[in-house]
């Protein structure tokens, strides 16, 4: 259907480098790797930090996983079956299914998971809009009572609805669980983890994985070839490089770009792009609050954006990881436009446009500008940022804070004097880049992402989407999407990137996309 066609299109625009070993960094069952970032939060319901993302995919299984194509697979699910008129969908688990308690996970687990996950996650949010009710027939069947069929049903389950026992998925979605009994290959060791340094994870010996499906992505088998996964937080990017080429770790997430000529000439290593949806960088305004609840402020911002500036700043040692006349979507792929892009390109008329923040009724408001300062390439889009938005007129202050603290003060609602926000800075990956369902930043009914933009007709768009009968409604629904957008801007898209990660050959198996650390193994 056209989801596939829009999929592959994404990853047929990847980029991809090569660069094939070094000496053992860790025993054969150990696994030594640097992250992106510290984990400041556990509960990928709370947030949608990738970094909490990737720890919530060692800890957490799902009812359907994406091979590499970001087509649905049953993974805790034996199968699925439809009534006549598609609604009612009888999902059964497969057995042997286990928490980390050793507790079996039965239905009222997944319904409750279900319900939490989809207050707070935009794909979710569209399967409830659809759904009557969501409720456990037995311990091993889930069944839900449409309002209307949702062909997406397995494609929404399959993006980070994490199951959990019912007594944690009961937790408000709008408060953090901090116990983590996850349902995946994985552990979490709470006892050795250091906030801003260590994470470990042990491998769960209960975990019966799949024996059928493909081996792709979060799909099919998720073997544990490690009995033991350790992050070491490295905030320097040249201490991470040295630590990683003089054999203290197995692999490297994200070096950051200028470095990866220098990892490439390693023969050791392999470098290269195994997330094809690629990052794009965002300036996230807070609608709550002046000056970013008008609209037209917002609109001089975005108009002042030359996206080539900021990703030189991230990118600029490897040129052909670079893509500028970025929209709401990757381009080249089904759903991306070039409707009004054309505005982020070229030398910007800075007083020209300062005449233009006054004349939008910018009145010299101190604005909080909340910036990565360890967080090497959110820094770099931020200092570009900050410097522009100075430039531009704008009372800034300029927040330089690390990453964790960030992804505290982001979900914020507070007045910007009582310790509140008007700007952060991201990027926005994933299957989200590509389509409409998973784009959290989209979302704008007031009860969205960080930022909560209120716009009826941007709401009206991306409904639409779903409703959409094929591929090309759904292109005439995403242009609609990225029309008004830049109307009523809900960030500014400073462009996107491919980022590479960086291994030793000796690993083999790492699955495209996002680091996972199933399947992985030594050779």
């Amino acid at each position: 259907m056209q989801r596939r066609e829009i999929l592959k299109s994404a990853l047929a625009g990847a980029t991809a480098l090569a660069a094939p070993r070094i000496a053992r960094a860790a025993a054969p069952s150990f696994l030594k790797f640097i992250p992106q970032a510290d984990l400041a939060s556990l509960d990928p319901v709370w947030t949608t930090a990738d970094i909490t993302r990737n720890h919530a995919y060692l800890v957490f299984d799902g009812l359907y996983g994406l091979d590499n194509l970001y087509r649905p697979h049953p993974q805790m699910v034996e199968g699925h079956t439809l009534n006549a008129d598609k609604t009612q969908w009888d999902l059964t688990l497969r057995d042997g299914l286990k928490f980390h308690d050793n507790t079996p996970v039965l239905a009222k687990d997944c319904v409750a998971s279900i319900q939490r996950w989809w207050k707070r996650d935009v794909f979710g949010a569209a399967l409830a809009s659809a759904t009557d009710e969501v409720s456990a027939q037995s311990d091993k069947v889930i069944r839900f009572r449409l309002k209307k069929p949702f062909a997406l049903l397995p494609d929404a389950l399959a993006v980070m609805c994490s199951v959990m026992p019912e007594r944690l998925a009961k937790t408000d979605a709008f408060q953090q669980v901090t116990e983590m009994v996850g349902s995946g290959p994985f552990k979490f060791v709470a006892a050795e983890r250091i906030p801003g340094s260590k994470v470990v994870y042990e491998k769960f010996a209960g975990y019966v994985p799949r024996t059928d499906g493909p081996a792709e992505f979060s799909a099919g088998p998720k073997t544990a070839n490690f009995d033991r996964v350790e992050w070491t937080v490295q905030p320097d990017p040249a201490t991470a490089s040295a630590a990683l080429t003089s054999g203290e770790f197995d692999w490297w997430e994200n070096p950051t770009i200028d470095l990866v000529p220098q990892l490439k000439r390693d023969n050791k290593l392999v470098v290269v792009v195994k997330d094809h949806t690629g990052e794009i960088g965002c300036m996230r305004f807070n609608q709550l609050f002046p000056p970013f609840d008008n609209p037209a402020i917002r609109r001089v911002v975005v108009s002042a954006i030359d996206q080539n500036d900021f990703m030189q700043a991230v990118a600029g040692a490897a040129p052909e990881l670079i893509k500028t006349g970025v929209g709401l979507f990757v381009p080249g792929t089904p759903m991306a436009s070039t409707v009004d892009v054309e505005t982020m390109k070229g030398p910007k008329d800075l007083d020209a446009l300062k005449k233009e923040l006054i004349a939008a009724g910018y009145k010299g408001e101190k604005i909080v500008v909340l910036a990565a300062s360890n967080f090497p390439i959110i820094n770099a889009e931020a200092e570009v940022a900050g410097d522009l938005l100075k430039k531009l007129g704008f009372n800034v202050d300029y927040q330089a804070l690390d990453w964790g603290t960030v992804v505290q003060r982001r979900a914020s609602k507070q007045p910007i004097d009582k310790g509140g926000w008007n700007i952060f800075f991201t990027y926005l990956g994933g299957t989200g880049n590509v389509t409409p369902a998973a784009a959290i930043a989209l979302k704008s009914d007031g009860n969205g992402w960080f930022g909560w933009p209120t716009d009826p007709a941007m709401e009206q768009a991306r409904l639409s989407w779903f409703a959409a009968a094929d591929l090309a409604q759904q292109q005439a629904a995403s242009r609609a999407m990225q029309v008004e957008f830049f109307k009523n801007p809900l960030y500014a898209p400073l462009g996107m990137f491919f980022a590479p990660t960086a291994f030793y050959s000796y690993l083999k198996d790492i699955p495209e996309g996002f680091p996972q650390f199933y399947r992985v193994k030594r050779a």
